[in-house]
C-alpha cells in the first residue's frame, strides 16, 4: 500500500458521518466546543397543536433544533431540521422558530453584535397537514433569510437524502451560501409530485440513479446552483463553514442573478428529456 493509500484509509476510519447524526447532534458538532446553548428546548413542550387534532403524534420540538454559541469564536445561531420527523416538513411552531432565531440575529446586527447563521436543511417543505400556516412560515424564513444576509452571510447546509424541497428549497436559494454533500437533493417538486402530476415517462421517482443525477448535491454543484461540494464528513462541513464565513458576504447573492438562470431555463430545449449532461451543458455558460 502506498503512503497515500493508508492515508486516504487512515482518513476514513477518523471521519465522522455528518448525515448519520440527528439534528440537535448536527447543530452541537458544528458550534465551537462548548458553546452550545439550545433556545425552546423539548423540555419547553412547545408543539404543534394541530397535528393531535389530526391522530398525529407531536415531538416536543416540533423537528426544529435551534441553537446558539460561537463558529470560529463569532457568534452565531444554527437551526436544525430534523429529517426524521414528518419528512422534516415544516409547520406553524417549528417555521416560527426558524423565522424568529433569523430575526433576532439580525436584531443582533443591527445592536452591533455580529451574529451569523447557519441552516441544516432537510425537508421536504411545507407540511400538509399544517397547509396555509405552514407557507406562512416558510414566508417568514425566506425574508428573514433576505434581512440577515444584508449583515452577515447565511449558510444553508443540505447533506442527507431527504434533501430540500418546496418552498424551503427556494429559501435554500436564498442563503448566502449553499453546501452540499453526494447524499443530498435539491428541488422545488419532489420526485414524486412530479411522477404523480406528468407520468412516470416523464420522471420515474423509483429511479434512484436517475433522480440524483439531476437533484444530487454533485450535480447542483456542477450547475452552480451550490457554492460548495463537501464529503460526508463532519470535521469537513464544519472547516468548509469557517472558510465560507470567513470570505464574508458573497459580491453578488444567487437570488439577484435570477434572470440569468431564467435564461438558462428559456435556452431549454423541453421537447426530448433532459439527462444530467446536458442540464450542467445548460447551466456552465456564460454567468455574467
Amino acid at each position: 500500500m502506498t503512503d497515500a493509500s493508508a492515508n486516504n484509509v487512515t482518513r476514513l476510519l477518523q471521519s465522522r458521518s455528518f448525515v448519520e447524526l440527528g439534528a440537535r447532534e448536527r447543530a452541537r458538532a458544528l458550534l465551537d466546543a462548548g458553546s452550545f446553548r439550545e433556545l425552546l428546548d423539548p423540555f419547553d413542550r412547545v408543539t404543534s397543536p394541530w397535528l393531535p387534532k389530526q391522530g398525529i403524534v407531536t415531538q416536543a420540538d416540533d423537528g426544529v433544533v435551534v441553537a446558539k454559541g460561537t463558529i470560529d469564536g463569532q457568534p452565531a445561531v444554527i437551526a436544525a431540521i430534523e429529517g426524521a420527523f414528518q419528512g422534516g416538513s415544516m409547520g406553524e411552531v417549528g417555521g416560527a422558530k426558524i423565522a424568529g432565531a433569523l430575526e433576532l440575529a439580525a436584531e443582533d446586527n443591527r445592536n452591533g453584535i455580529p451574529t451569523r447563521a447557519v441552516l441544516l436543511l432537510e425537508t421536504g417543505g411545507v407540511r400538509l397537514q399544517e397547509a396555509n400556516l405552514g407557507l406562512a412560515a416558510i414566508a417568514e424564513i425566506q425574508a428573514a433569510i433576505v434581512e440577515l444576509r444584508e449583515h452577515q452571510p447565511v449558510i444553508g447546509v443540505v447533506a442527507g437524502s431527504v434533501g430540500c424541497f418546496g418552498g424551503m428549497g427556494i429559501a435554500a436559494g436564498l442563503c448566502s451560501y449553499l453546501v452540499v454533500t453526494r447524499e443530498a437533493r435539491l428541488g422545488l417538486n419532489g420526485p414524486q409530485v412530479i411522477e404523480q402530476e406528468a407520468g412516470i415517462d416523464e420522471y420515474d421517482a423509483s429511479n434512484r440513479p436517475f433522480i440524483w443525477s439531476l437533484t444530487g448535491g454533485e450535480q447542483r454543484h456542477a450547475s452552480g446552483l451550490a457554492d460548495s461540494y463537501v464529503a460526508d464528513d463532519t470535521d469537513d462541513i464544519r472547516s468548509e463553514l469557517q472558510r465560507l464565513f470567513a470570505q464574508g458576504k458573497p459580491a453578488q447573492p444567487r437570488s439577484s442573478r435570477h434572470a440569468w438562470f431564467l435564461q438558462r431555463l428559456a435556452d431549454a430545449d423541453t421537447r426530448t428529456q433532459l439527462d444530467a449532461a446536458a442540464v450542467r451543458a445548460l447551466y456552465q455558460g456564460d454567468a455574467q
